[in-house]
């Protein structure tokens, strides 16, 4: 039963999109055929005419071969034309919801606004009253309706050329329960989520790769999707974060677009090949100054098996946690952390949210796409160690706040914002991330 739900409801959000990207496309070109259509000289008229047709063939015949190629699972992101019309799509559909919610509102106000009553001075003088209160309002939602409009546009383009690759930093002091003194201050580089292809070019995974050496961690970790689909050169990108330098090495996890690329055993061999190491559930002891701790990788834990039913997280991982060391788990997906801190593991580091690449700030509260996935956006998180994964956040807080607890108890979550982007290649407000943890004892 259960299983059916999820199958409708995914069958009903395909729809929902489907039918929103046609509708969209259809109100851009109705509007543009329009606008040819006022050109006073015959030429232009037909000149205009013939280009937008051509621009309806070229998008319906790219979603078409886009459509095939998934569904073949061959889909590629490295031609010229896709970040194009990853913008185009996704800014006119935002565009086409921004402009008909005003056009409902207008239409709510208008059923709401009361009939005018005669006025004293006559029915020239009402007439006169509410002309003029009528054009104010069609004035306020015209321009309403055009801010609406623009306002996607301008944001993608802003976020395409300025922020999507303005890689950012960040230095971050973590504690970590039961950490020895010689590991008090390692320092562990995080890259995540790169994305090779047209997104993300080889050249700029090069510069991410010289700006994390030039952080010299001890210790660099890449935790998953290396790419996107089956086109995208995943020998190219791991060849180039080959090139990564620390002491302990550089370690690894797959990601989920490992998984539909069926790309996660030749990312582990591509790994291989070039001296790092891609953990699949498996563990290694390294050592630092003397101490030792452990380190875990997983690939990509998903949240529901083919039947739609809920998948446990980290299955079969308690033989590699260690009770005499502190363990760092690398896993893709950052909803794997309760689950993670059940089992004893100190400290988890996770990308896949991409910070939901859009953050908003409304009324003083930050909001995320992201939000809707994972509670676990982007940054540090903590649960009380071994606390039960059956229980969400709020509930453990009601129960035993985090405040309340000895730093020796807590479990902890890094969630790398990644470099890359799926869907748009647009980032607004959170910018490419290049992690630098610095471990602080408990």
């Amino acid at each position: 039963m259960f299983h059916d739900a999820i199958i409708l409801l995914g069958g009903l959000a395909a729809v929902a999109g489907l039918s929103l990207a046609f509708f969209s496309q259809r109100y851009w070109f109705a509007r543009a055929w329009r606008f040819a259509g006022r050109m006073r000289k015959p030429k232009w008229r037909s000149a205009l005419h013939t280009a937008l047709l051509a621009m309806l063939v070229s998008v319906v015949l790219i979603a078409l071969a886009s459509v095939v190629s998934t569904w073949r699972g061959t889909v590629s992101h490295g031609s010229w034309w896709t970040p194009f019309f990853g913008l185009w799509l996704s800014s006119s559909i935002f565009s086409y919801l921004f402009i008909k919610i005003v056009a409902g509102a207008e239409w709510f106000w208008g059923c709401l606004r009361p009939a005018h009553s005669p006025a004293k001075n006559g029915p020239a003088a009402s007439a006169t009253r509410a002309e003029t209160i009528d054009h104010s309002r069609r004035y306020f939602f015209q321009t309403a309706g055009f801010l609406a409009g623009a306002v996607p546009f301008v944001s993608a383009a802003y976020g395409f050329a300025a922020e999507r690759l303005r890689f950012q930093v960040s230095e971050v002091e973590i504690p970590v329960a039961h950490l020895p003194a010689a590991l008090d201050g390692m320092r562990i580089t995080q890259l995540s989520d790169i994305h090779i292809g047209s997104y993300m070019p080889l050249a700029q995974v090069r510069r991410a790769v010289g700006m994390a050496n030039e952080l010299g961690g001890d210790l660099v970790v890449v935790t998953g999707d290396f790419l996107t689909g089956r086109g995208d050169p995943l020998e190219d990108c791991i060849s180039e974060l080959s090139q990564l330098r620390s002491p302990l090495g550089v370690w690894g996890c797959n990601g989920n677009h490992e998984i539909y690329a069926d790309a996660e055993a030749r990312a582990a061999a591509l790994f291989q090949r070039f001296g790092m190491k891609l953990l699949r559930r498996e563990n290694a002891e390294l050592r630092w100054q003397g101490s030792a701790f452990n380190l875990i990788g997983v690939d990509y834990q998903r949240q529901r098996d083919t039947n739609g039913s809920r998948a446990p997280m980290l299955l079969g991982l308690e033989p590699l946690v260690r009770r005499d060391v502190p363990n760092i788990l690398l896993s893709h997906n950052p909803n794997s952390f309760p689950r993670a801190a059940e089992l004893g593991i100190e400290l988890s580091l996770a990308g896949h949210t991409h910070g939901g690449q859009v953050r908003v700030e409304i009324l003083d509260h930050r909001w995320s796409p992201a939000e809707f996935l994972t509670p676990y956006v982007a940054g540090v998180y903590q649960r009380p160690l071994r606390a039960s994964s059956r229980l969400n956040d709020a509930e453990i807080a009601a129960k035993s706040p985090i405040s309340s607890l000895t730093r020796s108890a807590i479990s902890s979550i890094y969630v790398n914002r990644g470099l890359g982007t799926i869907g748009a290649p647009v980032r607004l407000g959170v910018p490419p991330e290049i992690t630098l943890l610095t471990l602080r004892r408990a």
